[in-house]
């Protein structure tokens, strides 16, 4: 969450680690700067004035004063009060109903509640090995019902069709109906936004409440939303009994006070987050991993996740097993790598779960030329020869300007390439034999302390 928020606590943390000594007065001071940085964020003057009296509580208690490190100690106070703010820990779906389980999803219009529903189903799908049906309710916004059909056929999911003409409550009560004649684990129920809360809205999702009986409701809101979000928030909270909340767009550049805030004006948990536009882009919300990120600490634990969810296993194992053996690192091998970070979801994606710390160090870096230099680097290789990728030693000046003018770049980047290239089959000669496995054991102790979440890497 590439927010002010962050930036401004980050600074902090790294202030209060310097302290040697922790005095009331510092603290203070402290506790004023985080302050502004939370209303500043947006979050809602009565989670801001609760959070601020718990931490000074804690930090003037002898856990910090008897502390030998003080500074570190008031910066883990900090975090877990952020934590505490957003939810304990992780706060899972509940599917514990006789199929199918109905899904209520609620919101304001461009809150992103129709391609969550689709993400949600794709998390359904891969991670529960549920049999997902989602039905749009719809009727008012143009084009509403077919956008679901789409993310929905994205997602592996089964749509459930309806129309404009008909009523919301005959279309959630026919796709109930064909849900458990059709054995579906899961229904997914879209329903309808408004630009501002109003009465009929309200009227009708009630309606649909009582009628479906949904195991969850739940309430998506858009992080970037800000003070609106916290009104919403309380309207539809007044409304429906929610049981948990989807926060959306928290890859953007939000100031972050939606997720501070709506938990505890609903006093339903945060169950997910959206990361990404990607129909994959939803994340179980963990409190303690998202307060760390927050404040600058970065998340190892979801780099390490997305990078075993991106890395093909069998291609890395193949790969590995080809240098072990001697036979050469190829064109084709280096355009796998490529493909692989595109898969984790490119450089910038991953940089974002990196210590604030590291990521200063690559302050220098720009992200959006290197994601560019990466896509420059896969369209020279695809606008080469079967042969010329197994043989590129056969590469010459003519060839080099064919491919040049095929990738639409100048002749020096297909030379760069080559060059970068030869470096990397150098390092892979000198993995050959023992240096690879050496290379592999070390990762094996990362994996070890990482709790066996970190894959073999692809080299």
């Amino acid at each position: 969450m590439a927010s002010a928020l962050t930036d401004k606590l980050t600074r902090l943390v790294k202030e209060m680690r310097g302290q040697a000594r922790i005095t009331e007065s510092n603290v203070q001071d402290m506790l004023r700067e985080v302050r502004m940085a939370l209303l500043e964020a947006d979050v809602a003057l009565p989670v801001v004035r609760d959070f601020i009296a718990r931490v000074k509580e804690k930090a003037l208690g002898q856990e910090v004063l008897g502390s030998l490190k003080p500074g570190q100690t008031l910066v883990s106070i900090v975090n877990r009060e952020l934590a505490a703010t957003m939810g304990e820990g992780v706060a899972d779906i509940n599917l514990a109903a006789q199929p199918p389980a109905v899904i209520l999803m609620a919101g304001l219009q461009g809150a992103g509640k129709t391609t969550t529903t689709a993400k949600l189903a794709k998390h359904l799908i891969e991670k529960r090995k549920k049999k997902v049906l989602t039905v749009s309710g719809d009727v008012y916004r143009p084009a509403a019902i077919e956008q679901l059909k789409t993310v929905t056929k994205q997602a592996g999911a089964e749509w459930f069709p309806s129309t404009p003409e008909q009523k919301p409550l005959d279309i959630a009560r026919a796709a109930l109906d064909y849900a458990k004649k059709h054995y579906f684990d899961v229904l997914l129920v879209d329903t309808a936004g408004r630009l501002a809360i109003d009465e009929v809205l309200m009227l009708e999702i009630q309606q649909l409440h009582q009628a479906l009986k949904p195991v969850e409701t739940l309430f998506v809101v858009d992080a970037m939303q800000g003070q609106d979000a916290i009104n919403t928030a309380k309207a539809f909270s007044a409304a429906l009994p929610l049981t948990g909340i989807v926060l959306t767009k928290l890859d953007g550049d939000s100031r972050g006070g939606a997720a501070l805030s709506v938990r505890q004006i609903t006093g339903a948990p945060i169950k997910f987050a959206g990361v990404s536009e990607k129909i994959d882009g939803l994340e179980v919300f963990d409190a303690e991993r998202h307060a760390g990120r927050i404040l600058g600490m970065g998340d190892i634990v979801a780099l390490v996740e997305q990078v075993a969810a991106g890395v093909d296993m069998e291609a890395a194992q193949k790969l590995a097993a080809k240098v072990k053996s001697g036979d050469g690192f190829d064109l084709n091998d280096f355009l796998g790598q490529i493909q692989q970070m595109k898969q984790m979801g490119g450089l910038s994606s991953l940089m974002d779960k990196l210590p604030s710390q590291l990521t200063a160090k690559a302050g220098a870096v720009d992200m959006d030329k290197a994601e560019k230099d990466i896509r420059r680097k896969e369209g020279i290789i695809c606008s080469m020869t079967a042969l010329e990728r197994r043989k590129p030693e056969i590469i010459k000046a003519t060839r080099k300007k064919r491919i040049a003018v095929g990738a639409g770049v100048p002749v020096h980047e297909v030379n760069r390439l080559l060059k970068e290239f030869e470096q990397m089959q150098d390092m892979m000669k000198k993995m050959k034999g023992g240096g690879l496995m050496k290379m592999m054991k070390k990762l094996g102790g990362m994996k070890g302390m990482m709790g066996g979440g970190m894959p073999k890497m692809p080299f």
